[in-house]
């Protein structure tokens, strides 16, 4: 019973991270789900993409304001703000990755994280 609400608990606070992302029009927004790898940090990474600095800063931004809106849960951990160009925002099962474009290129935690499922998410238009 635990696991159902432990996982109740992460999908709608996903879909807070998602809409905090897409109010932002943040980029190409995937779910890497690695529940089923055993031994990581969290459950879900949640990465997308903005143009600049700005951009990556203000969708960082709008995602902790979102969580906080609508599942009323702070962010545990955020880093990379001085620069914005990976900033990461850490909610504890659930981690958030917002790049710049080139830099999501080059970590490409896509391809280190391939043994788990990934998820894309539709942007809304």
């Amino acid at each position: 019973m635990v696991n159902k609400t432990r996982n109740s608990d992460s999908e709608h606070l996903i879909e807070a991270i998602v809409e905090g992302i897409r109010r932002k029009k943040g980029l190409d927004i995937i779910n890497i789900d690695m529940k089923k790898l055993g031994n990581t940090e969290c459950d879900n990474f949640i990465i997308c993409h903005g143009n600049s600095n700005t951009h990556t800063d203000s969708i960082a931004h709008s995602v902790e304001e979102t969580v906080e809106e609508i599942e009323n849960t702070r962010v545990w951990h955020k880093d990379g703000y001085q620069n914005a160009q990976w900033i990461l925002l850490d909610y504890g099962d659930v981690m958030v990755h917002v790049f710049q474009e080139q830099y999501r290129r080059f970590y490409d935690l896509e391809e280190l994280w391939a043994d788990a499922q990934i998820i894309q998410i539709e942007s809304e238009s």
